[in-house]
């Protein structure tokens, strides 16, 4: 008798332990076994550890995972990212400590703005730097009414000139120097000039948000959490990102819109696995993401399946940031749990947003370019965040925020262009990409989202729509297809 008591409890103790979810009927369907499975897989547990997937590029251009901790995981290659307890760079592996007889630092001049200066909320800043013995690195110092100043790597563009494109400046007087090491260990610090931005004359003029909770819309109700898993530390770790419903017009499915370094992972080469949506979590109170479906406005989903370019494949960030998007389909029975909802299929029950693949405005002189990306960003759950300026550009492959503030977490989450307040939508132009870390590892200001327009993009939409459901669940790695588009 009192082993049998005994075991009872040992029984009810583990029920009590294991998460629940409602895998019954939802609106005349049920949750497929494989959907149930994942559900149940996401522990309380195993959701505190997940982390954002948050790719961040340093100063040598080299590709980082950031760590929930700061902490700058090499990605792609091994090259560590090193910094001295003192706060200053470590020194290269192998650098000669000394003995070379050069002793005459860099020259600089030519600098561009040239004092008293105006110039716009974006510019070029450039300086010819020359050394016998060869340049180590060439720094633009920036800083805004006497405040501290942010560096910013140039990069040798022509003959001696160094150079770097930066975008957000606001009005007001602002200082800049240049910081010039040569290969012998002798640098150069220019002496601060002084220019002026007026972004009237110069283009832009927005109200800049740099990172703010959202709060109501169709936007909200679309975006949500993505949990998930991948490689990491030797097995499968679990990671977070952001998606939002689009507009598909596609019977038997929905489609979620996201990163594509949020479906699969190009430095391992697999897709996700254990893949759950959480829709709407921020619902204006205060509960934090938990393994509870059952408290969250529309429950959870659980996709079958990504699609992304076969070119974010091949290559490995930040040599693919040109196509860092991608899309999870859903089916429309089967993959639902949690709270009841008037209908087993995604985008009926949280909305949709229409994704523009037509050109969109940016670098005008009026605010036809205010663009809004919005995200959840993991250090502020459970709020949906956002910023919002004029768009700019980074380079050819990417718009750019160069403000935003959005932190990790916020990967994949939606740019809208342009958003309409009243009704809290409008088209999906781009999603969070990465942003930039200094030379200590700390986050820049910016955001990069890849074009959607004059892209693959829409081709590999169409395929989300048209792939067929695999007929059994796909291997861990495997749930996915890569898609090659003219």
């Amino acid at each position: 008798m009192n082993s049998a008591k005994r075991q009872f409890g040992l029984w009810l103790a583990l029920c009590l332990s294991l998460p629940v979810f409602n895998a019954g009927a939802q609106n005349g369907t049920e949750l497929a076994p494989d959907k149930a499975r994942i559900a149940n897989y996401w522990t309380g547990e195993r959701r505190a550890a997940a982390i954002p997937r948050d790719l961040v590029i340093d100063h040598r251009g080299l590709g980082y995972l950031k760590g929930r901790d700061g902490v700058l995981h090499p990605y792609g290659h091994n090259v560590a990212f090193e910094i001295t307890a003192t706060g200053t760079p470590a020194p290269a592996a192998g650098k000669p400590s000394g003995g070379s007889g050069d002793t005459t630092p860099p020259s600089v001049d030519g600098m561009d703005p040239a004092p008293g200066a105006t110039i716009g909320a974006s510019y070029t800043f450039a300086a010819t730097v020359a050394d016998a013995s060869g340049l180590r690195s060439v720094t633009f110092k920036i800083a805004k009414n006497g405040a501290r100043a942010k560096s910013f790597s140039a990069t040798n563009t022509s003959g001696s000139v160094w150079s770097v494109g930066l975008q957000g400046f606001t009005d007001g007087s602002w200082t800049w120097q240049v910081v010039a090491k040569d290969k012998a260990g002798n640098t150069t610090t220019s002496q601060n000039q002084g220019f002026t931005v007026n972004t009237t004359s110069g283009g832009g003029g927005g109200n800049v948000i740099t990172n703010a909770r959202w709060s109501g819309g169709a936007v909200q109700k679309a975006a949500g959490r993505v949990y998930f898993e991948m490689p990491y530390n030797g097995g499968w770790g679990g990671f977070v990102c952001s998606g939002t419903v689009a507009t598909d017009e596609t019977a038997g499915r929905s489609l979620i819109v996201t990163a594509a370094h949020c479906v699969y992972d190009d430095a391992n080469k697999v897709f996700a696995r254990n893949v759950l949506f959480i829709p709407d979590q921020d619902d204006g109170g205060t509960d934090k993401t938990d393994l509870n479906c059952g408290n969250d406005p529309m429950g959870c989903w659980l996709p079958t399946f990504g699609v992304v370019d076969t070119n974010w494949t091949t290559r490995t960030f930040p040599n693919n940031v040109a196509w860092d998007y991608a899309y999870y389909v859903v089916s429309d029975t089967g993959a639902h749990t949690g709270t009841t909802v008037p209908s087993a299929a995604l985008d009926q029950t949280a909305g949709a947003l229409a994704i523009s693949f037509d050109p969109v405005s940016h670098d005008t002189m009026d605010s036809s370019d205010y663009t809004t990306a919005l995200g959840y960003s993991y250090k502020d759950d459970p709020n949906f965040m956002y910023c919002a300026q004029d768009m700019t550009t980074n380079g050819t492959a990417n718009w750019w925020l160069a403000d935003c503030g959005l932190s990790g977490g916020a990967s994949g989450g939606p740019w809208v262009q342009p958003m309409d307040d009243a009704l809290g939508s409008g088209p999906i132009i781009s999603v969070n990409s990465w942003g930039y870390v200094d030379r200590f590892g700390n986050s820049l200001p910016g955001m990069a989202g890849a074009k959607l327009v004059d892209t693959s993009a829409n081709c590999v939409f169409g395929a989300a729509k048209q792939l067929p459901f695999p007929t059994t669940p796909p291997a861990d790695g495997k749930a996915g297809s890569a898609v090659t588009c003219p």
